[in-house]
């Protein structure tokens, strides 16, 4: 009879003697809190070049390697992730409240330099292209809040796309990474080829 008593006890209210630990290692996971985002972050970075191309007029088709620019592996990171919760709902949760077209790069996700990446066109090609490789890092500083327990702060490291650009160096593109690859790749007069 004392064992019910104790093991309704701990069912109920979870301050029984032997139950203590248990229920107040219970007490901190909660995992239907809310988030608070703070220094959102977004921002191109150029992964690879090609060499610089001019084509003659009448040309119809290109192919290279884009080399990659450095040795930089990204992975993805969140750091004090909030017990109960995972690193990849925390990422969910930054890329609902960015309202991204494609789910952001989860914890299992890594982009490795290639000694080549394949790149081919076709198309009415003639004067000089650049062409480069890129990825779309997220950032974000967060604080989950849930129930009694402490917020949890915490940040993360992510990214939207991972993506290649070819444009002819009479077109400036609209992503940083592009512009930056056209000042590297593109002649000195063209639009791609003059600082912004």
């Amino acid at each position: 009879m004392a064992a019910a008593v104790l093991a309704a006890g701990a069912a109920g209210c979870g301050v029984t003697v032997g139950g203590s630990r248990l229920a107040a290692d219970a007490a901190t996971i909660c995992t239907h809190g809310t988030y608070e985002w703070s220094g959102v972050q977004r921002r191109q970075k150029v992964t690879a070049l090609a060499d610089p191309v001019t084509f003659p007029k009448g040309t119809e088709h290109y192919e290279s390697d884009l080399e990659p620019v450095d040795d930089t592996v990204y992975r993805v990171s969140v750091s004090q992730v909030p017990k109960g919760v995972g690193a990849a709902r925390v990422i969910k949760a930054l890329g609902d409240r960015l309202r991204t077209d494609e789910p952001l790069a989860d914890p299992s996700e890594v982009v490795r330099p290639e000694q080549s990446q394949y790149f081919e066109d076709t198309g009415d090609l003639e004067g000089p292209y650049y062409s480069w490789g890129w990825i779309g890092l997220v950032e974000a500083d967060f604080t989950y809040t849930c129930g009694y327990n402490a917020p949890v702060r915490g940040h993360v490291l992510t990214w939207e796309t991972v993506g290649e650009g070819f444009l002819p160096c009479s077109e400036t593109s609209d992503g940083a990474a592009g512009l930056s690859a056209g000042l590297r790749l593109c002649p000195a007069g063209t639009p791609a080829g003059e600082p912004a």
